[in-house]
């Protein structure tokens, strides 16, 4: 392989180890906020049971997706140089801000969110970790906003170096593939989140243990799932109108079309065969491409035999890793549909084939999530910055052989340290939700210092 190969293949390694972390800490971060305002507005101490619980998890999540997204900082500067000097005047102040308006904002009150509710109290120890949930999605915001400037950039000039420079940095923020991007994500964060969640309670139901604490954490997953997924579905036929209209080789590449059409099939399956210029063995359904993509029975679908060979994506990478999200969206859609059907029957807490079925679709959010990144970045080939900077003239003057012992380097270390962080989390998961404090029943409640009244605090020799 060569550099640009071998570089390409470093990052999309690193970024997809740094994308579960930030993915699993959104969507907790959130949780962790309903679960302390409920704690809060309800007094059960059973809620910050849960919270106590998961925010140990939390804080291990996120000190990896740190620690992970900083190397991929330093690929800029180390094999893409020429990318980071070309698009630095634009996307260096995104990532400024990122770090500026959200970093700080979770690493300021995560501390106070961990370990600071008997120093603070809890309406203070509430609004932190209001903080960090906020924190989090204000990350997402700055990332997703770089990310689709990327793909449909707008706002921008050249000065004299050829550097892209911001005109408008309103439309550089808000191009227009921002906001289906950035629901999109964080819908997927939240389902993934839900997932994890949702198969730590059901493994913990299906065992017998703390049942109180088990029933919560999965009735509130299935009901996200349940919730949510439609939701998101919604929002990915938005984005995929949206990238019809402003990346149409890509829409291409992943419906598998070679040939236009007026009127497109939905391909359901095939094997895109990039020589010769066809989509073998396919499987589909007249008419019906058109109809989600462009809402007409007879809408113009672009095939790949529109661009040259050297402008497409990879065709087959692109088919099945849509495909794989696709598919796993309608499983979260089915368990979603499943829980509430068993819910009005009453016996959502004692059917176990759900619960099995939970803990299966437990790790499906993160594979859902992988799938979809690897989709839009590979689509997005073969540019770095769409239709304007080639991902051939984005790259360092760098040797194949200094990237290949970094990229050897990396997986080493990255399966030696994320795997044990990983390992960690999973022992943890295994555990069951104890009462916040000893002696305390789970559901009995709480007053608002989160201390109990000093009946409960009797001693042999009287009350304290």
């Amino acid at each position: 392989m060569d550099a640009l190969m071998l570089a390409r293949i470093q990052f999309a390694f690193t970024v997809s180890f740094h994308i579960i972390f930030p993915a699993f800490s959104i969507g907790l971060a959130s949780y962790l906020f309903v679960l302390n305002g409920l704690s809060l507005a309800t007094g059960r101490s059973i809620y910050l049971d849960v919270f106590n619980y998961w925010k140990k998890i939390f804080a291990l999540a996120f000190g990896m997706g740190v620690v992970s997204g900083i190397v991929m900082s330093y690929q800029f500067g180390t094999n893409w140089s020429v990318y980071a000097d070309k698009v630095g005047p634009v996307l260096g102040p995104l990532m400024g801000y990122e770090v500026l308006s959200a970093f700080f904002l979770e690493a300021g009150f995560l501390g106070v969110m961990l370990f600071g509710r008997e120093r603070v109290g809890p309406t203070l120890h509430f609004l932190a970790t209001a903080m960090v949930a906020f924190g989090t999605f204000m990350s997402a915001f700055w990332i997703l906003a770089v990310n689709s400037w990327m793909q449909t950039p707008a706002g921008y000039g050249f000065n004299e170096k050829g550097q892209f420079i911001p005109l408008d940095w309103w439309a550089v923020i808000f191009n227009p593939s921002f906001p289906y991007r950035l629901v999109h994500m964080l819908l997927a964060a939240y389902l993934t989140t839900a997932l994890v969640v949702g198969a730590v309670g059901a493994l913990h139901l299906l065992r017998g243990r703390e049942k109180e604490h088990a029933r919560l954490m999965f009735s509130m997953a299935m009901w996200m799932a349940a919730i949510v997924a439609p939701l998101q579905i919604a929002a990915g036929d938005m984005h995929g109108v949206n990238t019809l209209e402003h990346q149409p080789a890509k829409i291409a590449a992943m419906e598998g079309h070679f040939e236009t059409h007026e009127g497109a099939p939905l391909i359901l399956f095939g094997w895109p065969n990039e020589k010769a210029e066809r989509t073998d063995y396919a499987i589909e359904i007249p008419k019906l491409g058109s109809i989600i993509l462009t809402h007409s029975l007879d809408g113009k679908v672009k095939g790949l035999k529109e661009w040259p060979a050297d402008q497409r994506p990879p065709v087959a990478l692109v088919f099945w890793t849509f495909r794989v999200m696709v598919g796993i969206g309608m499983a979260i859609l089915g368990l979603g549909l499943w829980s509430l059907f068993l819910r009005w029957k009453g016996t959502l807490y004692e059917n176990r084939w759900i619960q099995r079925a939970a803990v299966l679709m437990g790790p499906a959010g993160f594979v859902a999530v992988l799938a979809g990144w690897i989709t839009t970045e590979s689509g997005r080939q073969p540019y770095t910055v769409y239709g304007l900077l080639r991902t051939s003239d984005s790259i360092s003057p760098v040797g194949a052989a200094a990237v290949g012992s970094s990229l050897v380097a990396f997986i080493i270390v990255y399966f030696a340290v994320f795997g044990a962080g990983l390992f960690y989390i999973l022992r943890l998961m295994n555990k069951g939700a104890g009462p916040a404090e000893p002696g305390i029943p789970p559901s009995q409640p709480v007053r608002a210092s989160g201390i109990m009244p000093a009946p409960a605090m009797e001693t042999a020799g009287g009350q304290l």
